[in-house]
Formats: C-alpha cells, sequence, structure tokens
C-alpha cells in the first residue's frame, strides 16, 4: 500500500511541523459477535477527533490510517471527500491552520493477524475476545492518528460492546447504556494505547504504598484471561510478583507508578511475549499454565511482568524519540526485569537464567550478518519491526549490566531517577541519558557509548597461561578477538576465576581477580603466583558481554568434569561457552552431545537443564555431520530415557527429561513407551501425565507416523480448546506424507484463512528433522514465493512465513548455492525481506561449517 511504511525523514518533517494535543476515539465493537453481514473483512465503526496544532499555517501534512474504507472525513469543519484524500493508509491534509480539528469516520477491520483490533472465536464455548496490539504501529489499524513515538497526546476512548461483555483501556472505565468511557490518558504515544474487550474473567486485587513524605498511593490491580482458562488461572501469583515489582520500583526510581490503575490481560494467539501498554499490560496466554511446568516457567514469566512493569518508566513515561533509540526502552526493561526479578521476589538465581539463556540469543543475533549497533540506524516502519531482537533486547541489557559495573550501581539509578524527573511524558535520544548519567558517576560516557552501543559484534576472551617449573601461575593474560567484519575490540571489565579440584574431587574456585581488559592482551597480574588451576573461566561472575573461550587445559577439564563444578553460575557459563564452540565449529557437535549426555542429569538449575536439552537437539539436527546425525539422535533419546527412569520422581527435573525425551524418541521401543503413558499401560513413578504432556507425548507418535488423523481428532474431542486447536493442528502438519505437507504449504503460502497462531503452529509442524526427503521439493518453491508472500500478507504473518519456511533442514551446498542467486537476484527487494533470508542463509551456511567441523573429528580420531 503506498505510504504504508513510514520512514524516519517523513516522521522527523511532521514533528517539526505538527503538535498534538488530543485524540476522542470511539468504537463500535458490536459487529464483533454475530453472522457477518456482505462480503469483504468483518469491519467495526471507528470515529476519531484529533485536535493539533500546526507551526506553519497553510502547510501539508498527513494522518496515518489503515482501513478498508472511509465514511467521512472533515477537517476544521469542512468536509473532505474521502476518495479524494484517503489513498489506504494515509490522509492528505492540505491548507492547515494554527489550531486543527480533524474528524475521521471509518470502517476499520478486525484482525486475525495478532496487529491491530485482534479478533478471536474460541472453539470451546464460541465466545468472542478482542484485544489491540500496536507496536510499532498498528494503532492505525484501529483509528486515525498520527503513528510515531515523537507525536504524544492524552487519550480518551469511547467503546459500545456487545451486551455483557467488559471494556478495558489505559485508564479507568465504566459503563452506561452499553457505552464504555475511560478516563483521559497522560500524554502517551500511539502505540501503547490499548483496547481489551469480550467476556473475560476478571479478578481485582490492589496495592498500597505510603511514601516517607507521607503521601499515599494507591494502585488497582486486575487481571484477565479467557473464560476457558480461568481453572488454570494462578491470579495470586500473578498479584504477587506485581506487588513486589511495584515496591521494588518505588523503591529505587523514586518515582510513583504514574498511570493510575494497572491491569493485565492474557489474551489468545498473541504474537509477542507481552506489551507494555500504561494502565493495561497485555500477555501471550500461554503464561496460563494449563499444566504443570517447572520453576524456570514461573520464574520466566515473573521476569516478564517486571520487564513490562519497567516500561512504565522506560518507554511509556520517557519515550525515545524515534526507533533508532529502541534500546531506551527494550533494552532498559530486559535488564530490569532480571535486576527485579533477583532483588524482588523468590528468584534469587535470575542472572543464571539471563547468562545462560538470554544471551544465547544476543551471540546468536550479534554474528548474523544483520547485526547492527544498539543504537540501531531505522529507516523505516519494516526496519523497526526487525529490530526487536537479541540485539535490542538482550545484548542491551547485557552491556547495561557491563554499565552499572562501569559506573556503579547507586550512580546509575540516580542517572534514571534524574532522567524520568526531566523528561516525564517527553520524548529522548542517547544524548538524553548519557548526560545524566556522566553527572552521576563522573564518567566520559562517551567513550563508553562509542565502544559499546555504536559498534556491532561480540568479542571473545580467551586466557592464555604460563607456568613456572614450580608449577604455579608465572603469567596469565586475557586476549581479546574480534570478527573481521567488525573489528571493535572493546574495553571490558571482567573477573577470572581460577577452579581446580577438592580433595573430594569438586571443581571450585580458589583465585578471583577483576581486571579491566582493554586492547587484544591485557595481563591479569594479581594471578601471578597463583597455584595451577585445571580451569580458567573468564568473566566469571558473568560481569561483561563477550564469548568466553578456553585454554586447552581448562577445555579437557571441562569435557571430563564439567559436572564437577559446585557454583551454578559458573557451570551456566561453561555451558554456554561451550555451546558457542559448537556453533563456532570449534568444538564438535558430536563432544558437545558427550558432554551434555555425561553432566546434563547432575545440573541443578532446571532453566539450565532445559536449555541444555534445546542446545543437545539443535546440534544433532544442524551440527552434527550428516553420517553420524542418525547415531546422535539415538544416542540423545537413549540417554534421555535414562535421565527419565533415573529422576526423582515427581521432580521437575523427571518432567523436563519426559518432554525432552517426546522430543527425542525415535526407537520402537522408546515410542512404545510414550504410546503406553498416553493410554495408560504404562506409567513412570512420580511422573503424571496431564493433557499438556499428553500433547508433547502424541506429537511424535505422529511424526514416525503411529498416530493419525483420528488419533488426534480423538485428542481434541478431549482437550476441545483453543490451545488444543493449536497442538492439533501442529500435529496434523507434521505427518509424515507428501500429501500432508502439499497441503501444510498451501494453507500457509496460498491462504491467509489460518490465524496467526494456526500458521506458526502449522509452519512448526511441517518442519521435521526426520522428514528431510519430504521437504526437499520446497526448496524451489520457497524462493519463488517469498516476495509474494511479502507483498501481500501483513508484516507479522511474512516475517513469520518468511523465517518459518526457509529451508534450513536441507542442509547442503545447493541450498546455499539457491539462497546466494536469490539475493543476487533480488537486490532490489524490501530490505526488510532480504535481512531474513540473509539471516537464513547465514544459519545454513554455520551448520554447513559445523557439520564439517563434526565430520573431521571422526577423520582425525
Amino acid at each position: 500500500m503506498p505510504g504504508e511504511n513510514l520512514s524516519r525523514d517523513e516522521a522527523r518533517e511532521r514533528a517539526a511541523l505538527l503538535s498534538v494535543d488530543g485524540y476522542d476515539v470511539s468504537l463500535d465493537l458490536r459487529s464483533a459477535v454475530g453472522d457477518q453481514t456482505g462480503d469483504g473483512p468483518r469491519t467495526f465503526r471507528s470515529v476519531t477527533t484529533i485536535r493539533f496544532r500546526c507551526n506553519e499555517p497553510g502547510a501539508t501534512s498527513f494522518a496515518d490510517l489503515i482501513a478498508p474504507s472511509v465514511t467521512a472525513v472533515s477537517l476544521n469543519g469542512r468536509d473532505l471527500d474521502p476518495g479524494a484524500v484517503f489513498d489506504g493508509s494515509r490522509i492528505a491534509l492540505e491548507d492547515l491552520a494554527a489550531d486543527n480539528e480533524l474528524v475521521v469516520d471509518a470502517q476499520c477491520a478486525y484482525s486475525r493477524t495478532g496487529e491491530g483490533m485482534h479478533r478471536f472465536v474460541d472453539p470451546e464455548d464460541g465466545e468472542v475476545y478482542l484485544y489491540t496490539q500496536y507496536e510499532p504501529a498498528d494503532s492505525r489499524r484501529v483509528f486515525a492518528n498520527f503513528e510515531q513515538p515523537d507525536l504524544k497526546a492524552p487519550f480518551r476512548f469511547e467503546v459500545r460492546a456487545p451486551e455483557g461483555w467488559v471494556v478495558w483501556s489505559n485508564g479507568a472505565g465504566s459503563e452506561s447504556d452499553g457505552v464504555w468511557r475511560f478516563a483521559e490518558t497522560k500524554p502517551i504515544s500511539t502505540y501503547i494505547t490499548c483496547v481489551v474487550a469480550g467476556p473475560y474473567h476478571y479478578v481485582t486485587d490492589s496495592y498500597e504504598r505510603v511514601f516517607e513524605d507521607g503521601t499515599r498511593l494507591e494502585i488497582p490491580l486486575g487481571a484477565l484471561c479467557r473464560k476457558g482458562l480461568a481453572p488454570h488461572f494462578d491470579s495470586d501469583d500473578v498479584f504477587l510478583v506485581t506487588k513486589q515489582g511495584l515496591d521494588f520500583f518505588h523503591d529505587h526510581f523514586d518515582y510513583p507508578y504514574p498511570f493510575g490503575k494497572y491491569d493485565q490481560a492474557f489474551v489468545p494467539e498473541y504474537n509477542l511475549g507481552a506489551m507494555e501498554n500504561p494502565g493495561l499490560v497485555t500477555f501471550r496466554e500461554e503464561f496460563i499454565f494449563r499444566g504443570k511446568v517447572t520453576q524456570a516457567s514461573y520464574e520466566g514469566r515473573a521476569n516478564v511482568i517486571l520487564h513490562e512493569m519497567a516500561h512504565m518508566w522506560f518507554g511509556d513515561l520517557v519515550t525515545m524519540v524515534w526507533w533508532d533509540d529502541l534500546w531506551l526502552k527494550e533494552s532498559f526493561a530486559d535488564f530490569m526485569g532480571t535486576f527485579a526479578n533477583v532483588g524482588a521476589t523468590r528468584f534469587k538465581d535470575a542472572w543464571i537464567t539471563f547468562a545462560n539463556r538470554r544471551k544465547a540469543w544476543a551471540y546468536r543475533a550479534d554474528q548474523l550478518p544483520s547485526t547492527h549497533p544498539i543504537t540501531a540506524d531505522i529507516r523505516d516502519l519494516q526496519d523497526a519491526k526487525l529490530n526487536f531482537d537479541g540485539i535490542t533486547y538482550a545484548k542491551g541489557a547485557s552491556v547495561l549490566k557491563q554499565l552499572v559495573a562501569y559506573v556503579g550501581q547507586d550512580a546509575f539509578l540516580e542517572g534514571a531517577r534524574r532522567y524520568f524527573k526531566r523528561n516525564a511524558y517527553g520524548n529522548t535520544r542517547l544524548g538524553d541519558l548519557l548526560s545524566v548519567l556522566e553527572e552521576t558517576s563522573g564518567r566520559d560516557m562517551g567513550t563508553w557509548a562509542r565502544s559499546w552501543l555504536q559498534t556491532a559484534g561480540v568479542n571473545s576472551l580467551t586466557p592464555q597461561v604460563l607456568l613456572s617449573a614450580e608449577g604455579r601461575v608465572d603469567e596469565l593474560a586475557v586476549v581479546q578477538e574480534a570478527a573481521e567484519s567488525h573489528p571493535e575490540l572493546r574495553p571490558h571489565r571482567v573477573a577470572v576465576g581460577l577452579y581446580r579440584r577438592t580433595p573430594e574431587g569438586a571443581l571450585e574456585r580458589y583465585a578471583r581477580a577483576e581486571v579491566d581488559v582493554d586492547g587484544p592482551r591485557t595481563v591479569v597480574a594479581e594471578l601471578a603466583g597463583a597455584e595451577a588451576p585445571e580451569l580458567v573461566l573468564v568473566n566469571d561472575d558473568d560481569l561483561t558481554y563477550c564469548k568466553t573461550r578456553f585454554d586447552a587445559g581448562s577445555l579437557e577439564t571441562l569435557k571430563s568434569g564439567l559436572g564437577d563444578l559446585t557454583d551454578p553460575l559458573a557451570r551456566a557459563l561453561c555451558w554456554s561457552a561451550l555451546w558457542n564452540m559448537t556453533r563456532d565449529a570449534l568444538l564438535p557437535a558430536r563432544e558437545f552431545i558427550d558432554i551434555v549426555l555425561r553432566f546434563a542429569g547432575r545440573e541443578s538449575d532446571i532453566g539450565v537443564l532445559q536449555m541444555l536439552h534445546a542446545w543437545a537437539e539443535s546440534a544433532v539436527v544442524h551440527y552434527a555431520a550428516p553420517e553420524w546425525r542418525e547415531r546422535g539422535a539415538g544416542l540423545l533419546a537413549e540417554g534421555a530415557e535414562r535421565e527419565l527412569l533415573a529422576a526423582e520422581p515427581g521432580s521437575e527435573q523427571q518432567l523436563a527429561w519426559a518432554r525432552f525425551f517426546a522430543r527425542t524418541a525415535e526407537s520402537p521401543a522408546g515410542l512404545d513407551l510414550l504410546q503406553g503413558l498416553l493410554d495408560g499401560t504404562a506409567a513412570i513413578d512420580g511422573l503424571s501425565v496431564d493433557q499438556e504432556l499428553r500433547w508433547a507425548f502424541l506429537q511424535p507418535l505422529t511424526v514416525w507416523g503411529l498416530a493419525d488423523e483420528k488419533a488426534l481428532a480423538a485428542e481434541l474431542a478431549r482437550d476441545d480448546t483453543a490451545s488444543g486447536k493449536r497442538h492439533q493442528v501442529r500435529c496434523l502438519a507434521a505427518r509424515p506424507s507428501e500429501a500432508v505437507k502439499a497441503q501444510a504449504w498451501a494453507q500457509v503460502v496460498e491462504s491467509d484463512a489460518l490465524s496467526n497462531a494456526l500458521a506458526e503452529a502449522t509452519i512448526s509442524g511441517f518442519n521435521q528433522p526426520s522428514q528431510r526427503n519430504l521437504l526437499e521439493p520446497y526448496t524451489e518453491k520457497y524462493f519463488a514465493v517469498i516476495e509474494r508472500v511479502w507483498r501481500d500478507r501483513s508484516i507479522q504473518i511474512a516475517m513469520n512465513t518468511v523465517s518459518g519456511l526457509f529451508p534450513s533442514l536441507q542442509d547442503s551446498r545447493t541450498t546455499l548455492d539457491a539462497a546466494d542467486a536469490w539475493l543476487a537476484a533480488h537486490e532490489d527487494a524490501a530490505p526488510a525481506l532480504r535481512r531474513l533470508v540473509l539471516e537464513g542463509r547465514d544459519d545454513l551456511a554455520r551448520a554447513l561449517r559445523g557439520q564439517e567441523c563434526d565430520a573431521q573429528a571422526v577423520n582425525h580420531g
């Protein structure tokens, strides 16, 4: 659509011209229920009044709106011809006055893609649920506006809803004669406005705080979900974490929560983890657990709750001018989520999860050809959409963790407090934050920012140990390296730990030194003279963002005794380092898998254990030599079954190993065990096979052709819910049949009938590593259709399709050549599309290098 992809230059020009005084938005959502009338998309009426000023009277500008039709437009009392001023994505505004009022009456479309006003019909009871999701620029699918973060304004929403519904928005609301009216918001950006409507299950609580000056703050709390999930909704735990978070941020930010109430809505078919709409945070409903899960899941949910809460200050109260500085909200929220989790909740080991899981996302993203500085160059909205990535979130948070070590926690938090007070309800850039941190810390933030925020790539730190004749450390140095494509060597504040065995056989740290690593080689003078170590761990305690490497002796120690490390964070860091070495083709996949099989059963941190399971699967699927792949898969399945049967009955470890066994089982005996656990003819002491675990056991049976469509229909009848439907769709696409794959491909690529959630489930089922031969014909088809998919689908669905269907399982030079040929022939394709293909191509090339490394391990053996 012309003009749909707003550019940064256009946004700058409009912000220089206009300022917005307020919005009145009236939505009529009664059309959400009942039969659809007429052809085309199901629509609702949206009437928007915008009051705004123009500092150049007589100038021309535009408002944003994506809608099937516009009924009427008036500007300053003049009726405009909708057909002449609306092109499908923009409303042309000419001859503006100093003070203006724009009124737009439109028919906007309900969404099935999770963008704009998403409409979901619950298969369990036929009830309709609505919610909005806008970031970065989809509020224009619901009401006319100026869709850019720096044109903030107060909003008043009015919603007419079907009888019996409840409606929520950012402000407090009340209902009269079927119309819900909401209190005016503070000045906020368009992308964080929100409406949730439907017969949701709603639970309330309240938070109170008395500050040192005697002022009292009371915040009404609410939590909501679909009625079908109400029996599983542990709202008490959600409220507990919420209150702990509010206490923590009030203690540290010295700025009371500014947005009145605090509702949290868990909604269906959500594209994101959550969204920080002030007063009405939305989450994916998968955070309501239908079956037994490990504490890692509860920790993850708490982290997301606190991440979104941090946004109330970093992002909502103070917002970036444009998406270049997305890190100003996302990096801070990602850091603060873990910081608060450790500081305020029961999840005291959250930094271990961060080091092991969150940073793995950053390391991958930072080695792709699409890597970028944390402060990125965002030319337009498509760039912005793709920048919600591991760089902006996890690397940014890692760098902030380093910054806290650099300036000190007190100076960092004092800088945040000044930042909020100076910029409340406004918009900022990088320099605004750096200036307050310079004030509070006395440090030169410009040099730090240039190294850490304005350059891309990840450094590697490797220890060099020279021993004296007496067997002590003569010299220990840290060698820093960078990729040729991103040669920046950064300053790092790191801890170097020396480990050796105790008489009892444990690996424990006996010496530690902190040092500023700067340049290619740094000597750690404090460790000279120490007894010879069996393991040297650079970046002990995870103070910086880097890839940790090992000297030869340390690597041999880990291969033979990683499980003997007593410190859980040290173990997590070593696991992460070994995985990075596997991905970098420095450690053969089979050696990584051997270490996992030997020591994962001794891993006490359940989040780390579950990450190891995912990495081990990936090692077999992508990095093992093809001729060894079947053997490696069999070893994983055998190891998973062995650990499952050995695990403590009813423990989290037992549940984690059960799920891993389901994902790896392939032998007749293993699949028979899964079938027996499903039909009750087999049992494992302490393992409760709930509905979610039933689906986990059923999928491999489907993949290997042992459960057919009839069996899946029977399971859906047992679990006739939205969650059950997603599981069934995934399993249907996983069946080993040419016809099944053709049908799944057509449902995703040739049709837009599937919702975002069901399309995602179909893609997941379509891609099965054991079915590479069935997927081979789709490599050529993929490169033939992706440009059309990008052109015709919404950006979210297009992203999911282009990334999800990239033929990564066809891991050969032929596929790599096909990707290169497409990129060479489509240099003028949308940059965001090319980025996704480049990322898929890079992952494939990395896999081929890993396979070569693994094959050489056999040859050299």
